[in-house]
């Protein structure tokens, strides 16, 4: 049942969350809604969100094109994410636990082990390379002491849990939108805004706004994790104006720096040739790095924290009170090991993040489409007891995998492989796109002829 009453709560942040995917008490519950646009700002303030803006320029768009590319996939992933963030006061629940609600016990294994995989390990990784490589340039250490350090402060913070998590990420916030506010100021007017061609390239902008839709929406699996705690009743509409707000505004104006940052920087590694625009060795561009390193550490905390959340949502019974920080240490271990890996291959950064970024968005935005639409059809309903019954629901895992599958068959373009439609014109990559409307009508078509919605 859900929770209607407000509290403070307790939000002492030294102790270890021992909840994991439990609901949250009418006790515990504690926050304001507005704290979400710090949560959602912090983690988007790092060099990832503005390579992401980079890849507009890359693909081969003018700056302006790029500037638009962004600010409709973020918009379109800022949406949905303020929505999902609106479920979690009533239910108390993780976001991945209120999926099964349109997935069931079983079929929700697909989801949650997929949040688990590019959350806790793949996420983890892309970002712990960009702060090591950040740390290693401000102080010179080898990349792999770099490494250490950056994945010990992440693992710490995530493994004692929630209330740590959110005063660090309000704490963070307020250094990093100094810092990048600053850097914003500076690099806008470098940029080479002159365009010579009127060319548009559809392909190019689809590439570039569904990389830009695949980074925002990557957290929208884990929307709830962060609300779940504030009292029952808090006001959902401020809510989902605060966490989309602040997803959306963090990683546009990255991205948009990164665009035009890259009308003018010349080739090389990403993260020193961006610095270099604020000055080699400048007090700003020691900064600028520091914010980097500070920047990676905040989006991974969720990304840890969140997969670690998504394991369990698998319905795995592991037999210990703490199963939530284990797992944490655990994926903390296997991302850290991956950035090692990848940390090897800098050169390749922008390609693997691109193909990183666009196979996030296939099967994140069937998922979203999914969950959306159970939750239209079931308005009204409990929905932290229909999670928790245990009730299987064959509509959302038949709609996910037929939707997912055939989307990517038909519409993927990526360097291993490109389906039959982006081969055949020049549309770029419309995965996301054609996942999202397929999932949300097979959904709604599957879930009225078998009546699971009314279960």
């Amino acid at each position: 049942m859900a929770m209607t009453q407000s509290t403070s709560g307790s939000a002492k942040a030294t102790s270890i969350e021992t909840n994991d995917v439990a609901p949250i008490s009418a006790g515990e519950r504690h926050g304001k809604a507005w704290h979400l646009f710090a949560v959602w700002s912090s983690p988007n303030l790092e060099f990832a969100t503005v390579f992401v803006g980079a890849l507009a320029i890359i693909f081969g768009l003018n700056v302006w094109q790029g500037i638009l590319a962004v600010i409709v996939g973020n918009g379109l992933a800022a949406i949905t994410h303020g929505y999902l963030s609106t479920w979690g006061p009533k239910a108390g629940l993780p976001q991945m636990v209120l999926g099964r609600t349109a997935f069931g016990k079983l079929g929700n294994l697909i989801p949650s082990g997929l949040s688990t995989l590019v959350a806790g390990i793949g996420w983890f990784a892309v970002n712990t390379v960009s702060g090591s490589l950040a740390l290693t340039s401000l102080v010179g250490w080898d990349v792999k002491i770099s490494l250490l350090i950056v994945i010990a402060a992440q693992i710490i913070i995530a493994f004692i849990g929630h209330n740590l998590i959110q005063k660090f990420e309000r704490y963070a916030f307020y250094g990093l939108v100094i810092i990048w506010a600053i850097v914003t100021l500076v690099v806008l007017p470098q940029g080479h805004y002159d365009v010579k061609s009127s060319d548009f390239s559809w392909a190019s902008f689809t590439l570039a706004a569904g990389a830009a839709y695949g980074y925002t929406a990557g957290w929208t699996p884990f929307a709830s994790d962060y609300t779940r705690y504030l009292p029952a009743n808090t006001n959902s509409r401020a809510l989902g104006v605060w966490a989309g707000l602040g997803n959306f505004f963090s990683t546009t104006v990255l991205m948009i720096v990164g665009a035009v940052a890259w009308t003018i920087v010349p080739k090389g590694n990403p993260t020193s040739v961006f610095t270099d625009l604020l000055g080699h060795g400048s007090p700003l561009a020691l900064l600028t790095l520091l914010a980097i390193a500070v920047g990676s550490v905040s989006a991974n905390v969720l990304n840890v924290y969140s997969g670690a959340m998504s394991f369990l949502a698998m319905g795995f019974k592991l037999g210990f009170k703490t199963r939530r920080a284990i797992m944490v240490l655990l994926a903390g271990i296997i991302g850290g090991v991956t950035a090692f890996l990848a940390v090897q291959n800098v050169g390749g950064l922008g390609d693997n993040l691109e193909n990183f970024l666009l196979v996030v968005s296939y099967w994140v935005a069937p998922w979203i489409a999914i969950v959306v639409v159970d939750r239209l059809l079931r308005k009204g309903a409990d929905f932290a007891a229909i999670a928790q019954s245990g009730k299987e629901n064959i509509a959302g895992p038949i709609a996910f995998v037929v939707a997912t599958v055939f989307s990517i068959w038909g519409f993927a373009n990526q360097m291993a492989y490109t389906g039959p439609f982006a081969k055949s014109s020049p549309i770029g990559d419309l995965t996301a796109v054609v996942g999202f409307v397929v999932a949300g009508v097979l959904y709604y078509v599957l879930a009225k002829a078998l009546k699971t919605t009314k279960k």
